[in-house]
């Protein structure tokens, strides 16, 4: 696979020029071509062949993730994401007031190149798995003729209706109940490649159902480590007969379970919000 880097060249501020330390050490490790974010905003056909062709990897500097959003404008879908402040919070590690990168703000770009590049090479090999056992005890919200289950426990919801299960440092993730039968009947699930790494309420795939297509939005931020072949597939019908058990999506190796956990509703106050929710739709 080929890939391309676009990258924050963002001189302003230390995650800036980190940014673009990565993008250049990543660009170096893959082969990958490197777009230009001034050229991409002016002249977006030069790359079209590219962003046709190539795999896009996003390097953000900070949270106003001007890269990402560059990509966004053109239509481009990135394999991969990263915010390097982000990942600097996470290493806990204090950058240099200089906005010439260190040898401790070196030795970090490397290790953040390690784990992009060794995500990319994830897809030689999906993880197993993790042991399951599907809920069996439910809320149900009855509206008109249709009843919304919910697991009592252990799943967290988003506001967008997906959920996670936490297994360790695994989460499982799926659609609810509520939206499935919103849907109607799921006909194919485009699930991401393994190794791709997901932002909490970032994209994870799309569902696609007789009535619409839907991006899947991720409860929470990982890396992909595993693909419900079977729904996949020959039968993206579980998503519709058993979204909590057999028709789960996608499992994520955790990034930061800990904060994100507290963005999402736990089954009594996610239950709360389907009946208004159906009610509007």
């Amino acid at each position: 696979m080929s890939y391309a880097v676009l990258a924050c060249n963002g001189v302003d501020k230390v995650e800036g020029a980190l940014a673009r330390e990565v993008g250049l050490q990543v660009a170096e490790a893959t082969g990958a071509d490197i777009i230009c974010p001034v050229l991409l905003n002016r002249a977006p056909d030069h790359y079209e062949k590219a962003l046709g062709e190539d795999a896009l990897i996003v390097v953000d500097g900070c949270g106003t993730r001007c890269a990402s959003k560059l990509a966004a404008a053109v239509g481009a879908k990135p394999k991969q994401k990263v915010l390097v402040s982000k990942l600097v919070k996470a290493s806990e590690e204090q950058l240099q007031a200089s906005l010439r990168l260190g040898p401790k703000e070196m030795a970090l770009a490397e290790n953040i190149v390690a784990d992009v590049v060794a995500a990319l090479g994830a897809p030689g090999g999906q993880a197993a798995p993790a042991a399951w056992e599907a809920p069996t005890e439910f809320f149900v919200v009855p509206f008109s003729k249709f009843e919304f289950r919910i697991p009592k426990q252990g799943y967290w919801f988003s506001e967008n209706d997906t959920w996670a299960r936490q297994m360790g440092n695994r989460a499982r993730v799926g659609i609810s109940d509520y939206l499935q039968q919103q849907l109607t009947d799921i006909l194919y699930f485009n699930p991401p490649e393994l190794g791709t790494l997901v932002e909490q309420f970032g994209e994870l795939g799309e569902v696609e159902s007789s009535k619409a297509i839907f991006e899947i939005i991720a409860p929470v931020s990982g890396t992909v480590v595993a693909v419900n072949e079977t729904v996949v597939g020959e039968s993206p019908e579980l998503v519709n007969a058993d979204p909590y058990g057999e028709g789960w999506l996608v499992e994520v190796e955790l990034s930061a379970w800990a904060e994100e956990s507290e963005l999402l509703l736990d089954g009594p106050a996610y239950r709360d919000t389907v009946g208004p929710k159906a009610a509007e739709y």
